[in-house]
């Protein structure tokens, strides 16, 4: 066996972290890394491995890759929040505040092909050589430069920039939801509009809960009840509109679109988040 049980435990957290970026589940992820565990103890020659964890990543990375591939085969769309067990997203949300991981990016990952995502994880995120990720995607190292190249070009901001009012706006817009995020009413009361309107799906509420909720004061009181939700929102852009994004371990659960006018806000808008919904990364925030 060219890995031992030792080598491989020393390697085990940074393969589950490759793992989680490429398959965006932390169960995905140990189930991959186990895979490739199996694959190294059943390895039929007896030579040492020079650098123990990068061949482990590599097969793991293959591993992951296949998954990928499989996926796509069966035609499977992201998971939403709502479609994850409550202990995969719990496990999910906690390899995101543990690993200090962009919930913005696990959301944009799902855009990316296979190869682009393995080579874009490999390399931008985790510094691997192209000779290795060709290896991996059994491709030339043109060939892994390009899949990379290309992943980058479909996770930039795809718009121009916004006019100087709209940069006004989002300011506010992004005032308002550090607000929430902290539970801060008397910041909230500030930003609104004294006759603000928040409406919601009533599916995001809690049975009896107003879908029309009026004025700075009982919005802001409503919000902060929801601040846990809030600290699991990121912004990105959804069908072309800036929108904040519910994302709990990384998988979409709702949106939350805020409107501005005149230094304050004037309206929020939460709807649940759709299978056919198109997410890209918010405009550059340079001059914010």
């Amino acid at each position: 066996m060219p890995i031992t049980v030792e080598e491989f435990a020393t390697a085990r957290p940074h393969l589950l972290s490759v793992a989680h970026r490429m398959l965006g589940s932390a169960q995905d992820a140990q189930d991959a890394v186990q895979t490739a565990w199996l694959r190294a103890a059943t390895a039929r020659s007896s030579a040492s491995v020079e650098n123990p964890s990068a061949w482990l990543t590599t097969v793991t990375a293959r591993v992951c890759l296949d998954e990928l591939r499989a996926r796509r085969r069966r035609n499977e769309a992201p998971l939403l929040a709502d479609a994850v067990p409550a202990a995969d997203l719990a496990a999910d949300e906690a390899v995101l505040r543990a690993e200090d991981v962009s919930r913005a990016l696990m959301v944009l990952l799902d855009r990316l092909t296979p190869p682009q995502r393995v080579a874009y994880v490999l390399h931008d995120l985790f510094s691997t050589p192209f000779d290795r990720i060709a290896e991996v995607l059994g491709a030339t190292v043109p060939s892994a430069k390009q899949h990379a190249s290309r992943a980058r070009r479909r996770l930039a901001p795809a718009r121009p920039g916004a006019e100087e009012n709209g940069r006004a706006d989002q300011r506010i817009v992004d005032a308002f939801m550090a607000a929430a995020r902290t539970g801060d009413t008397r910041a909230m009361i500030q930003l609104l509009a004294p006759d603000s309107v928040r409406d919601a799906d009533a599916a995001l509420l809690p049975h009896g809960g107003r879908t029309t909720v009026t004025g700075a004061t009982d919005i802001a009181a409503e919000t902060a009840q929801f601040r846990d939700r809030i600290r699991a929102a990121c912004p990105l852009s959804v069908n072309g509109r800036p929108m904040y994004v519910i994302a709990p371990g990384g998988h979409p659960f709702a949106t939350i679109e805020i409107s501005a006018a005149g230094g304050q806000v004037t309206r929020v808008t939460l709807r649940p988040a759709q299978p056919d919904d198109r997410y890209e990364a918010p405009e550059p925030a340079t001059d914010r």
